[in-house]
């Protein structure tokens, strides 16, 4: 397996913010995702349950984010916004296939891959990556974006609407060739 250097996590540049617990019935912190994840086996969005965030937070944002991706500029599997604030779980596959159990009103904005909704990992042969999970607490009921939105859109407005921030992070190593 090829070693490299780990790039940042994303919010790394971000301003610092109240951090909340999120939690994953398919994801244990630091634990290789599960083949559901992977988008050769799966591609499901996982589920994640959030709790302990600001009071005053009126939506939220749900992102997956690979810093180690050969791009230069990471990869961004989900991006999602306009989460009402009365939601704090999303079922496994929320973000995949039918959309079942997404909340009404929530916004799916273009993956790197080009589509709307969760891209499972696919790291090249032989490196292990990082796929950063991040509830963000939003101080708006809307963000701005719409669903055609760049991940970089969508992250420029979260850096200035984001009360509180919570991740989890999975790793997946693809098989050497």
């Amino acid at each position: 397996m090829t070693q490299q250097k780990k790039a940042p996590l994303p919010h790394d540049f971000h301003p610092e913010v109240p951090s909340f617990t999120v939690v994953s019935d398919d994801l244990a912190p630091g634990a290789v995702l599960a083949d559901a994840q992977v988008q050769a086996a799966g591609n499901t969005s996982p589920q994640l349950r959030w709790d302990g965030f600001p009071p005053e937070t009126k939506s939220f944002a749900v992102t997956c984010f690979d810093p180690d991706a050969p791009t230069g500029s990471g990869f961004w599997h989900w991006v999602l916004f306009d989460i009402p604030a009365t939601v704090t779980e999303l079922p496994a596959g929320a973000g995949t296939g039918t959309f079942e159990g997404l909340p009404q009103g929530a916004v799916h904005a273009r993956n790197d891959y080009g589509s709307k909704d969760f891209g499972g990992a696919a790291p090249p042969a032989g490196e292990n990556h990082r796929y950063v999970f991040t509830v963000y607490a939003v101080d708006s009921e809307k963000l701005g974006p719409d669903s055609d939105a760049s991940p970089a859109v969508v992250g420029f407005n979260l850096r200035f609407h984001t009360l509180g921030r919570a991740r989890l992070i999975g790793e997946y190593a693809a098989p050497a060739s």
